[in-house]
Order: structure tokens, then C-alpha cells, then sequence
């Protein structure tokens, strides 16, 4: 008998590539997403990969009964891996109300319903942002959480509290919060990738889209930062080596191998890597030049973070194993592929 493993937000792109390497370990997958920022067809591409079709629930996480109804006609759950929110930074900015009651009611539901379903175990997709401008680099688990710099920012930092509190208050539920750096790439396939509504708020789908022509130019945001080049620096991380850190941690939760109820790591490289070696990076890579210009600064951007996974490799035995130009690589191979099918 499969165990199996409720992934929220599992059309999206860390999740759609999470419920394959999931499948690939033997998981069986209920994928649960309103479809707000993702397309149903991606369940269609994750049977192509994996061979398996994950059940699939047009449901969103914010529907107490309709989440409840979700747990009842999948008996058995034991784990939940948590996508599903709000992601886009200036958005955020702009609508903070919408943020907050996405990304944190959606959590306290599943943190409700868990308990009265026997499901044993949490995922939660944090983030880097809760560092802010770290004091030293590279940044560990142990670094201070700072004041956040956008409404998203701030949703991380109280859902890895409510987490918490929750724990300490006696639920049986334990949790490990993954916070990732900066997910690029596309699953080898090129089946499955990021693919925004919209005008990318993300800097490799605009890259990508840019290099195809259906953008004119990209804008690095700033030049004469204090880094090397004078653009921004962060921490670039492969979508599939991230998606087996989730795998791995689910592991950890259902074979009792936590040290604490509640489990912080982060997820990177421990290399940082700035805008402008990117870029470079990109057309050594694939071959393909890009149409970029210098634009002034942009408000609320952190200047250079990376990890130091020291934690993660050691202690979850996990590691970020793919090279940059290899993930750029699978990056253009998946807007290529997007080309073909007429999507974009």
C-alpha cells in the first residue's frame, strides 16, 4: 500500500515537479489547487514523466469544507506538502489583504483539519525572504529574522510562527520548513515548468521569454550595488534538486527521524551568483544572445544573499547537485518546448 501524500498548489511549478519526484519514490499524490496561477492540462505532463496520474481536486485551501471534504474521500493521508500561496512580491505591495488571507488562512485550515484527519506530518514552503539583508553570508539557519520587506516576506515569517505555535500548544503534528533561495529550471522533459500568468514577476521566465522575443528586453534593476559587478547577488537553485529536498523531508517526518517536532532548513547551493553572471551564464549555456539594459534600482530588493546548507547536506543528507548552466539549460529547453505547443 502507497502512502499518501497531499501536495497543495501541485499544478504550480515547485509543486508540479515535486509530485514527480514524489511518484518516482513510490508516493501516491492527491494534488489539491484553484488553478489561480497554473494550468490542469500540467497534470497531464506529470503522467507523461512519471507514468502515474496523481488524483487532482479543483479545490481551493482557503474553502475550510471543501479542504475537509478533500481529506475525507482520500482516507489515509499522512503527509501534507504545502504550496499553495500568493508568491508575487510587488504584489503583495500592492495587495496586502489578499496576501494575508491567501497565505495565511489556507495554512491555519490545513493546520486544523490535519489533526481530525490522523495526518501526521507538514511541509511548509518558506523562503529566504525571512532573512532579509542577512548580517553575514553565508546565511544559516541561525540568522536572525528580520523585519520583512513586502507583505509576501511577512506571510512566510507568521506561517512558520502559527507552525510553531501550533506545535508548542500540544498538536500532534510535526513540521519541517524548507526556506528556499531562488528555484530556476525546468524538469528535463521539458514537460513541466514555471510558467507565469502574465508578465513574469520572476527573473528566469523573463529572461527566457526575452530571449525568444516575446519580450523586448530585460532590466537588470540596478548596477552600482556593493557587489562585484554592481548587480544584485542570490543563491540559484534547480527546481528538481529542490523538489527531492521535499521528498527527502517527508521521509524524515514519516520515518520518525526528527529531532524536534518543528524543523528548519535551508535549501540552496551556497553559491551566489549575480544578475549580470547570469545572463552570461545563460548565453555561454544555450548559445543565445540577450536583449538586456541597466534600469535604476528596484524598491524592497535584497542586495546579495546566499545559503550556507551545510545543515541540510549533513543532517537531511540533501544536496543541490545540478550545475547553473545545466539548470539554464533546462530553462530554455522548456520555453522552446512552450514555442512548439503555441503556448507562449
Amino acid at each position: 500500500m502507497k502512502k499518501r501524500i497531499l501536495v497543495t498548489g501541485g499544478t504550480g511549478y515547485i509543486g508540479s515537479h515535486t509530485v514527480v519526484e514524489l511518484q518516482n519514490s513510490g508516493y501516491e499524490v492527491i494534488i489539491v489547487d484553484n488553478l489561480s496561477n497554473s494550468r490542469a492540462d500540467v497534470v497531464d505532463s506529470i503522467e507523461q514523466i512519471s507514468g502515474t496520474r496523481p488524483a487532482f481536486e479543483h479545490v481551493d485551501c482557503l474553502d475550510y469544507a471543501g479542504m475537509d471534504a478533500v481529506f475525507a474521500k482520500y482516507p489515509g493521508i499522512q503527509g501534507v506538502i504545502h504550496f499553495a500561496a500568493s508568491k508575487a512580491v510587488g504584489e503583495s505591495v500592492e495587495k496586502p489583504l489578499l496576501y494575508y488571507r491567501n497565505n495565511l488562512v489556507s495554512l491555519i485550515n490545513l493546520l486544523e483539519l490535519m489533526p481530525k484527519h490522523d495526518v501526521k506530518g507538514i511541509i511548509f514552503s518558506s523562503s529566504c525572504t525571512v532573512y532579509g539583508q542577512p548580517d553575514v553570508l553565508p546565511v544559516t539557519e541561525q540568522a536572525p529574522i528580520k523585519a520583512a520587506e513586502s507583505p509576501y516576506g511577512n506571510t512566510k515569517q507568521i506561517n512558520e510562527e502559527i507552525i510553531r505555535d501550533t506545535i508548542k500548544s500540544g498538536s500532534p503534528i510535526s513540521a519541517i520548513m524548507l526556506r528556499y533561495f531562488n528555484p530556476i529550471g525546468a524538469h528535463p522533459s521539458a514537460l513541466i515548468g514555471e510558467l507565469p500568468n502574465g508578465v513574469p514577476q520572476n527573473l528566469i521566465p523573463y529572461l527566457t521569454q526575452t530571449a525568444m522575443g516575446i519580450r523586448e528586453k530585460l532590466s537588470v534593476f540596478g548596477d552600482d550595488y556593493d557587489t562585484p559587478d554592481g548587480s544584485c547577488i542570490r543563491d540559484y537553485i534547480y527546481v528538481v534538486d529542490l523538489a527531492k529536498a521535499h521528498v527527502i523531508a517527508m521521509n524524515r517526518i514519516l520515518e520518525g527521524k526528527q529531532k524536534q517536532q518543528a524543523e528548519v532548513f535551508n535549501v540552496g547551493t551556497g553559491r551566489g551568483l549575480s544578475v549580470l553572471e547570469l545572463i552570461k551564464t545563460f548565453e555561454s549555456a544555450t548559445g543565445v544572445k540577450l536583449n538586456y539594459q541597466i534600469a535604476p534600482r528596484r524598491a524592497g530588493d535584497i542586495v546579495k544573499v546566499w545559503a550556507d546548507p551545510a545543515y541540510a547536506n549533513n543532517e537531511l543528507g540533501w544536496k543541490a547537485e545540478t550545475s547553473v548552466e545545466d539548470t539554464l539549460r533546462t530553462a530554455w529547453q522548456w520555453q522552446v518546448h512552450l514555442r512548439e505547443k503555441g503556448i507562449m
